[in-house]
């Protein structure tokens, strides 16, 4: 099979970031407004991802959010499930799955992630890109506007830009909030006004002005010098990874068709740059897969437009592999990514079963450290020992507690033994047994914690008695 090498050209593009001018100063970029199908199809899904951002703070299971990350307090909630420290294994379960997740996603997919789902892109892009089209019109306009000298008209525009995204990245940053402390709990403080809550409206205030910095300056910097993510793909992707791609095969050598030129003398890139124009990050993707490409596919649309307008077929930059490319062949699996999946599977369900098999109760029974055996008044022994609760539900508990290895007592110090919704508990508690149980220094017992006849734990512990 015939096999083709991408023609060598100018590599100085990858001295530098095209956001970054050789004096090391900021360069703005001002991108054309794209459009086209993908475009389309990346609106709908943004509309979407903001219609659940926006909505799933309100959403709530049996009375408590649908999602929470409470630092804080230490809680946390996913699908209306509860999770506390002692789950912190189940966590850490996930969070690999995710890792691995994201691996074989990038390996096969490049980052389509990135420029189709990742919040960054989607406020900036589809939310804050839009407003900015709105107000300052179209990439000409606002070139023209930013080398414009300070007058009364780009001070009221600036103003009211400002102003706009300032505006939006405080409802944001509110919205972010009610993800860690609740949306009840944000209302209430809106309610109760700044003067009751002046701790949390200062750190609202940070967040907004982060946000707002983020998204009218930093922008783009933030994929190509913050997110790690961005710097992962130089070591996940290969000549078989999926990505945005410019065909350079059915491409070069680009040129436009002059008089004197035999149109099959040259490839079907005309050098018009639109895909240049289009690019949130400034690159140029003939150039290949780099470190900015974010795989918005807004390049694919331009391009794409360029072609129909010219009678030409469609997908000059694709999705598609270096790999295909080069050998005109469609492959999408290999080892790689077979182990890959294979390893991903194996997590899912080590995952499930953990969230299947997870108690809602958690205890732990501790002896109370310094006391030894006492005798009773019917000559028994005793042992005081101290059970620690953690109830992940919504509803208190009640317990008890029975020895499962041996006939005795257990007599709970105080009220009946309950294990408080959402929360921790602990209760001294004695265990009585007679003289002649007791054959050694250390005798081990098994104490049986039940929620009504359901056995939730076993623990196991020892009994001090006076030795033989």
């Amino acid at each position: 099979m015939k096999t083709y090498q991408r023609i060598p050209g100018d590599e100085s593009f990858r001295d530098s970031i095209s956001t970054v001018d050789q004096q090391g100063r900021r360069n703005f970029l001002f991108p054309k407004k794209p459009k086209g199908k993908l475009y389309n199809k990346r609106t709908i899904a943004s509309i979407i991802y903001l219609v659940v951002f926006f909505s799933m703070p309100f959403i709530k299971v049996e009375g408590e959010p649908l999602f929470l990350f409470n630092v804080i307090e230490r809680k946390f909630i996913f699908f209306g499930q509860i999770f506390w420290p002692q789950d912190f294994f189940i966590f850490a379960i996930g969070f690999l799955t995710f890792i691995v997740f994201v691996i074989l996603f990038t390996v096969v997919f490049g980052r389509v992630f990135c420029g189709w789902a990742c919040p960054q892109t989607v406020f900036m892009e589809m939310v804050f890109r839009k407003i900015e089209y709105w107000l300052d019109g179209d990439s000409s306009a606002q070139k023209r506007l930013h080398e414009m000298p300070w007058n009364g008209f780009k001070i009221r525009k600036r103003a009211v830009k400002i102003t706009v995204f300032y505006a939006l990245s405080f409802l944001i940053g509110n919205f972010a909030l009610s993800y860690i402390i609740g949306m009840d709990n944000v209302l209430l403080m809106i309610h109760d006004g700044v003067g009751a809550h002046p701790v949390t409206f200062s750190a609202l205030i940070g967040f907004t002005t982060v946000f707002f910095f983020v998204f009218y300056w930093f922008r783009e910097q933030a994929c190509l010098v913050v997110c790690p993510y961005g710097r992962l793909q130089g070591v996940l992707l290969d000549r078989k990874s999926m990505v945005v791609a410019y065909d350079y095969v059915r491409g070069e050598p680009r040129g436009k068709v002059q008089k004197g030129t035999a149109a099959e003398d040259l490839g079907d890139c005309i050098d018009c740059a639109a895909c240049v124009r289009v690019c949130p990050t400034g690159i140029d993707i003939r150039n290949g897969t780099q470190l900015e490409c974010t795989n918005c596919t807004a390049c694919i649309d331009a391009c794409d437009a360029i072609m129909v307008s010219l009678q030409r077929m469609e997908g000059l930059i694709r999705i598609d592999s270096e790999e295909n490319i080069a050998r005109g062949q469609k492959k999408l699996w290999n080892s790689r990514t077979k182990g890959y999946t294979a390893l991903l599977g194996v997590l899912i369900g080590v995952l499930v079963t953990l969230l299947v098999t997870r108690t809602d109760v958690d205890a732990t029974v501790l002896r109370t450290p310094g006391q030894i055996f006492q005798t009773q008044p019917d000559g028994r022994l005793s042992n005081i020992y101290t059970i620690k609760f953690a109830n992940k539900t919504r509803k208190d508990l009640p317990m008890t507690l029975k020895l499962e290895n041996m006939s005795g007592e257990i007599q709970v110090v105080g009220n009946a033994l309950v294990a408080p919704r959402e929360s921790y508990a602990q209760s001294p508690f004695f265990v009585k047994l007679k003289r002649k149980q007791i054959e050694r220094r250390k005798t081990p017992i098994v104490i049986g914690v039940y929620q009504g006849k359901k056995r939730i734990k076993t623990v196991e512990t020892t009994f001090f008695g006076p030795g033989y």
